[in-house]
């Protein structure tokens, strides 16, 4: 095994050094000089573009178009909507001043007192505000909705304790936010938008979700609803990869959006917003990944196929290129994404070591033998499984052998969610299972003091409340009291 791979943390001993040593050394992303932030190095911002590409195509097959709004939203629009400035407030980043000068007594620079702004801006947690504000001069009749945008963009939260992908400070996203005529056609949007993210994530991420609707308490700021799709990682934590917000007529109301109905008469707009961040790399890593390092679905992988030659000097090697021309040619014309390493500057053990580290589904190897018997060694990156294979029709197998990963994986990360779902309606035994992970599905009363005993005494939250749960009438655990509906809890991140 390579260099590289010996500073690897097993998951059995430190899944949480596991997940930051593999961001490192697949080469995703590292720490930067600001507090809280990353750099996304080119491997992994590869796998946001394709991600992004995707879900970009999905979300324009709704009927929602891009627009871009500003990154700086005055300070007076957070406090139109009471409940989403609470939401939000303590996560703030404030611009007070435009400019700097010299500080000649010290030296360097100094904030210049003189420029302070006559009204502060928010680094944008989320764009809400801004976006209602400027709907109010787009919107006027029935004839002007629905209004679907999205923007992708980056937004910042001042977070207190940051994780690469899962939790910092700035982060990549896109936002959607819709208004329409009606009550029914915006919640109707919210719930289809969920279903976009659901699809997205299972057969393109190969990572299965629970869609359900989000407790009153873990609902977005200023939101009647919020949908989520909730995805269980291998340590058996819970993670909120997407979600998607009935808005009511809240923040139309604060910013006074209203159309002239088809009888003329006034009537506020009803929203929705919508929306995946980076977070999704996170998932990913943490779906598939194993100690070899990263496992990606093929649909999403930057690097569908890499090929090795692995060659006695130079001559030979110009033999094995123009011997696996044609195969390349083949897989490019199949719109399969392939690398072909034939650089002198590493040695081939080391090159196998570190495509496998960085997830690439399959790997072809060949050498002057090879060439002689018109075959190429194949490895799959899910199972870690060698063949000699006939080089003719190789390119035909790969297609194929790429969809049987994609549905591999997906159906491994299936089983081994499924596998870690449990009933319980025995909070003794809640309390002491809890503590090795999984999806609890149990009875609940619905009130928020039963929600926040859970999660003090337990760390654990409700995920969601499943579209497809069982609603039968029982005991709620904690305080015995009929329940209402039956509720995901987790421990999650």
């Amino acid at each position: 095994m390579a260099q590289e791979l010996k500073g690897l943390t097993k998951r059995a001993e430190n899944y949480s050094q596991w997940y930051n040593d593999l961001i490192v050394k697949a080469d995703l992303a590292e720490q930067s000089s600001v507090r809280g932030c990353m750099v996304i190095k080119p491997y992994g911002y590869a796998l946001w573009e394709k991600m992004q590409h995707q879900l970009d195509a999905m979300f324009k097959e709704t009927g929602a178009e891009n627009a871009y709004f500003p990154l700086l939203i005055p300070k007076s629009f957070f406090s139109r909507e009471a409940e989403h400035v609470e939401g939000f407030a303590k996560e703030c980043a404030v611009v007070t001043h435009y400019r700097l000068r010299a500080d000649k007594e010290k030296g360097g620079l100094e904030v210049d007192p003189s420029a302070r702004l006559e009204e502060e801006l928010i680094v944008r947690p989320t764009s809400e505000t801004i976006i209602w504000n400027t709907y109010r001069g787009w919107i006027h009749s029935w004839r002007d909705l629905p209004l679907m945008c999205n923007q992708w963009c980056n937004v910042m939260r001042w977070e207190m304790r940051t994780r690469p992908f899962l939790r910092t400070s700035e982060f990549l996203w896109q936002e959607g936010h819709t208004a329409h005529a009606t009550r029914e056609e915006a919640e109707e949007e919210a719930r289809r938008m969920l279903g976009v993210y659901a699809n997205f994530a299972e057969q393109w991420m190969a990572m299965p979700v629970i869609q359900g609707v989000k407790s009153e308490t873990e609902r977005f700021a200023g939101a009647l609803d919020t949908y989520t799709i909730e995805a269980m990682m291998q340590d058996g934590k819970a993670l909120q990869s997407g979600t998607s917000h009935f808005l009511g007529q809240n923040f139309a109301k604060a910013f006074d959006v209203t159309f002239l109905n088809k009888e003329n008469k006034p009537e506020y707009v009803w929203a929705t917003s919508w929306g995946v961040s980076t977070r999704l790399i996170g998932a990913l890593i943490m779906t598939h990944s194993d100690d070899n390092g990263l496992v990606l679905p093929p649909k999403l992988a930057p690097i569908q196929v890499v090929i090795i030659p692995i060659s006695k000097g130079a001559d030979q090697l110009k033999e094995l290129d123009a011997y696996i021309a044609p195969i390349i040619e083949g897989l490019k014309k199949r719109n399969i994404s392939v690398k072909y390493d034939n650089a002198d500057n590493k040695r081939p053990g080391f090159k196998f070591a570190n495509y496998e580290l960085k997830g690439v589904p399959v790997r072809l190897a060949f050498g002057g033998r090879d060439m002689e018997n018109s075959t190429v060694e194949l490895m799959r990156r899910d199972t870690l499984e060698k063949e000699t294979m006939p080089i003719e029709g190789i390119d035909n197998h790969i297609e194929k052998l790429l969809d049987e990963i994609q549905s591999n994986i997906y159906k491994k990360a299936l089983a081994a969610r499924d596998a870690r779902i449990y009933e319980c309606e025995n909070y003794d035994e809640f309390k002491e299972r809890i503590k090795d992970g999984g999806f609890f599905l149990c009875p609940w009363d619905g009130t928020a003091e039963t929600e926040a005993r859970i999660k003090e005494e337990t760390q654990a939250t409700i995920r969601c409340v499943p579209f497809d749960s069982n609603q039968s009438a029982g005991v709620d655990m904690v305080s015995g009291k009929p329940s209402v509906c039956r509720a995901i809890m987790a421990r999650a991140y």
